[in-house]
């Protein structure tokens, strides 16, 4: 890592240059001594301190830094005092920092501005050089650079940065980790001020951790007792629904071939409660090029199982040339298909061969009412009592009894969601199981088609799944893939599901199941689930394209989840997601004096009426009081 960041000096040169001040007429300017530029003005205080990396090197025995500093409106600072820097070194163990009293082969090391043979010394106003000491760095060393500057009363501390580090050294990444956590340093989870940025700012989460919990750890020769690995590893097992510690590829994008400890395998099968009989050999393996993340199959088989088969509905439709005793008439129908695209060219397969080889555990539909881009209720309540095996390969569901249609959904159109599940180990499917849902155009009572389904799904496909990644089903069947679109048939605005009192519908159900009253709902002892230990106002982890409060269908909620279970109320919409979380009496208060409604009496056809909340006027993105004022909708960079 020799001269590794010395990519200013053209910079520097042209600066200097244009520092001269000449006049017109080839004279120095009047404001300076002869010769020489007017000063840039500078300051000896800040509450940010901006670094600006010029170059550094590493020589025999120290680490040589250059760098400016700034204040938080751009001004030079002088007076600099304070400067830390330290180097992990990278070796055939991975990377490793030893503390001081290590006993034994001391790796990398650290300087201060205190420590022996340290220099820090102001070449121009607000320029820095640092010479840190450190004996077993020499100028062929490998590894991670961090350095931090400032601190004290006047000066404040800057961010960690990452000075330099060698190529190929993460199995992981920043984008990865914040998937989830959004933003580290804003959180209050462990060490958040360590969080560190690269020279150009950007963050740089796991070298900045990487500098202390290398893959060495301290009785090895490391700094801190716990590898970054197996804090990742086992601090990950312990979530309460659907998270599978095997699933690597949410955490390591790309192929796993280096591996510098079978402790690291050790560490997360013994915290996992699995055998580690064999390990020996698969370590070896893929330390000679297979890939590690291949070796955890059952995720991976269900993966490969959904990225190759879908499912087709047909819009529901009346068949009358059935015949059942009870039903003269004939009922309404939907059609299922399912299509492997393994090979070359897609095949469709015969879903009641599949059933009968066990392949299979479900295949069903619902026929729902739909209004103004909403599903509004479900007039087949219970389940099918007709199933049709079609030449094809597809499956009929027919439901006769819906002889209510004009009475009950007389102004909403007509839609229809299947849902197949194939069986995995020895469950059922319902949970075990690999889903999938599709949804049908819609129709009128004729039958006839009114236009493609829709519906405004303000989450990413990968929202749920970045957290629920072991590929299985919530519960009945209903997968968390493309955002938990799955959920939406049963959780919607006309299923009025109580959700454990949670809240209705499918937004305020996800926001409070993990922020608001919903997150000890599931544990019989109350206890809060994992999302609590995540900020909630970092929305942007669902909601990566931030929300448009002006687009949402002004459409009731049915709300007896807001009602202690009791059912024939019904909530507004904005109000009911921010009811979700924002659940004290101010907060009440607030909404109801902005026209929000909640578990008012539900009127007859609710799903036309418009609501009278007005939340968007001041809460809209881009308002005074917009919602990404106080919720995050941007990655961190």
């Amino acid at each position: 890592m020799k001269d590794v960041n010395k990519r200013y000096l053209a910079l520097i040169v042209a600066g200097a240059m244009g520092l001269s001040a000449c006049g017109s007429d080839g004279k120095d300017g009047s404001d300076g001594e002869d010769g020489k530029p007017t000063p840039p003005p500078t300051v000896e205080a800040s509450s940010v301190t901006n670094v600006e990396m010029i170059a550094h090197t590493l020589e025999e025995g120290l680490v040589r830094f250059e760098f400016e500093i700034t204040d938080e409106e751009g001004q030079l600072i002088s007076g600099l005092v304070k400067a830390n820097a330290e180097v992990a070194e990278l070796t055939e163990k991975g990377i490793g920092r030893s503390r001081d009293d290590f006993e034994g082969t001391i790796l990398g090391g650290s300087a201060s501005e205190a420590t022996e043979g340290a220099s820090l010394t102001e070449v121009e106003s607000g320029r820095y050089e640092f010479v840190a000491p450190m004996a077993s760095v020499n100028a062929g060393t490998e590894g991670l650079i961090r350095l931090v500057v400032g601190g004290g009363d006047n000066i404040a501390k800057s961010r960690y940065i990452v000075v330099a580090k060698s190529d190929d050294i993460h199995t992981t990444s920043t984008a990865t980790c914040h998937a989830c956590h959004t933003d580290y340093a804003a959180s209050s989870l462990k060490h958040p001020s360590y969080t560190a940025i690269n020279p150009e700012g950007k963050t740089d989460l796991v070298a900045g951790c990487m500098t202390c919990h290398g893959n060495i750890a301290r009785d090895d020769g490391g700094y801190a007792r716990n590898t970054l690995q197996k804090i990742g590893h086992i601090n990950h097992q312990e979530f309460e629904k659907d998270f599978a510690p095997s699933n690597c590829y949410t955490c390591h994008e790309k192929p796993i071939t280096r591996v510098y400890s079978m402790q690291t395998c050790t560490d997360c099968h013994d915290a996992a409660d699995v055998g580690t009989r064999g390990l020996a050999t698969q370590f070896n393996a893929f330390n000679e090029g297979e890939d590690a993340r291949l070796f955890h199959k059952q995720v991976t088989a269900r993966a490969e199982l959904r990225d190759t088969h879908y499912t087709r509905t047909l819009a529901p439709y009346i068949n009358d040339g059935l015949e059942w005793e009870e039903y003269p008439n004939g009922g309404w129908c939907t059609d299922v298909a399912l299509f492997n695209t393994a090979a070359e060219s897609e095949v469709q397969l015969n879903i009641a061969a599949l059933y009968s080889d066990g392949t299979l555990t479900y295949a069903g539909a619902y026929v729902h009412g739909y209004q103004n881009d909403s599903l509004v209720g479900r007039p087949s309540p219970r389940g099918s009592e007709q199933y049709i095996e079609n030449i094809d390969g597809s499956r009929s569901i027919c439901y006769p009894h819906l002889d209510g249609l004009e009475t009950d959904y007389r102004l909403a159109g007509l839609t229809a969601s299947t849902r197949v599940t194939f069986k995995q180990q020895d469950e059922d499917g319902g949970y075990d199981g690999v889903s999938f849902t599709s949804y049908s155009d819609v129709v009128d009572h004729a039958g006839l088609k009114i236009q493609a389904f829709e519906r405004r799904h303000s989450v990413t496909a990968d929202s749920c799944t970045t957290c629920h990644t072991n590929e299985t089903n919530y519960h009945k069947n209903g997968s968390y893939n493309e955002g938990g679109k799955d959920c939406v048939a049963c959780h919607n605005n006309g299923q009025d599901r109580s959700a454990k009192n949670s809240a209705p519908g499918f937004g305020p159900m996800v926001h409070s199941m993990h922020w608001g009253v919903g997150n000890t709902a599931t544990s019989p002892e109350g206890e809060a689930n994992s999302a609590a230990k995540l900020n909630a106002e970092n929305c942007v982890s669902c909601h990566a394209e931030g929300i448009d409060l002006d687009v949402i269908p002004n459409q009731y909620i049915l709300s007896k989840a807001y009602n202690g279970g009791a059912s024939g109320v019904m909530t507004s919409p904005i109000t009911a997601n921010c009811f979700a979380c924002h659940n004290d009496d101010s907060a009440k208060n607030h909404m109801l004096q902005q026209g929000g409604e909640i578990n008012v009496e539900k009127l007859e056809d609710w799903y036309t009426l418009p609501t009278s909340e007005s939340c968007a006027t001041c809460h809209a993105e881009g308002k005074s009081y917009g919602i990404d004022k106080f919720h995050v909708f941007e990655r961190a960079l």
